[in-house]
């Protein structure tokens, strides 16, 4: 079992910064990828930022240049720093891990969620 847990959510003004943060415990061998999504009300979940265990990074066009997603694997934990918040960044934004687990016969990978952290930036 991975459980995901997000911190860093809040309502900021337009043009301001929040910094989220997930940390990924539980029982694993390693984690490949971790990443944020988010999801606005009545529109698809979309990812907004992804990075591997070597520290290749993928961006959402709408958030290039604003966003930056860094990662710590000795605490398996990532982190996403938002600033330039626009009122369409509004969303909740969820973590999400690819995990490499073992029981006592084989290995498997699995991916998981975070309960998700609500984003509001609003005047």
């Amino acid at each position: 079992q991975v459980q995901l847990v997000e911190s860093g959510g809040g309502l900021v003004q337009p043009g301001g910064s929040l910094r989220l943060s997930c940390a990924a415990s539980g029982t694993f061998i390693s984690i490949n990828v971790m990443g944020w999504y988010r999801q606005a009300p009545g529109k698809q979940r979309e990812l907004v930022a992804t990075i591997t265990s070597g520290g290749s990074t993928n961006y959402a066009d709408s958030v290039k240049g604003r966003f930056t997603i860094s990662n710590d694997n000795a605490r398996n934990t990532v982190a996403l720093q938002m600033n330039s918040l626009k009122p369409e960044d509004t969303a909740v934004y969820f973590c999400n891990a690819d995990a490499l687990g073992r029981s006592i016969s084989y290995q498997y990978i699995r991916n998981y969620w975070g309960q998700g952290t609500q984003v509001t930036v609003s005047s």
